[in-house]
């Protein structure tokens, strides 16, 4: 059994949702080494989200925004975690909704996404900055 840890660095990147799986497998060279397993991925951040969705259109990532600022709005009134700014308390309840980590099989050396799944990062603050991911490979060593 092979388990591997790294912590990956994000560049910053404006609101909303972004695809990241080629960010991330392009510094998992591990995944190779991997013949079946698991793929857990953790952002350590409460006010971005780690999700799994359509890779394709553009405008799903586009909608999802739309939708998740209409569920936890800017500037409602019955918040009173307010001090960073009106975007900050949204964006904690929009992490809670969607989740801090996201889990992939590994088959073959590569992540077993669906043909239309990717890895998205949703940034749910206005400057939120350079995020952290913490992956850990955990699977049957291939024998290449």
């Amino acid at each position: 059994m092979l388990w591997i840890q790294k912590r990956l660095r994000l560049p910053a990147v404006r609101r909303g949702f972004h695809l990241i799986t080629d960010l991330l497998t392009a510094e998992l060279p591990e995944l190779e080494q991997i013949e079946m397993g698991t793929a857990h991925f953790f952002i350590q951040h409460t006010s971005a989200s780690l999700t799994i969705n359509e890779n394709a259109d553009p405008t799903v990532r586009r909608d999802m925004e739309e939708y998740f600022n209409r569920v936890a709005p800017e500037n409602a009134s019955y918040f009173q975690h307010t001090q960073e700014g009106s975007d900050d308390m949204p964006a904690h309840l929009k992490a809670v909704l969607l989740g801090s980590s996201v889990t992939v099989p590994i088959t073959r050396g590569e992540l077993a996404l669906g043909t239309w799944q990717g890895i998205y990062l949703g940034e749910h603050r206005n400057h939120g900055g350079r995020r952290w991911v913490v992956v850990t490979l955990m699977g049957k060593k291939s024998d290449k």
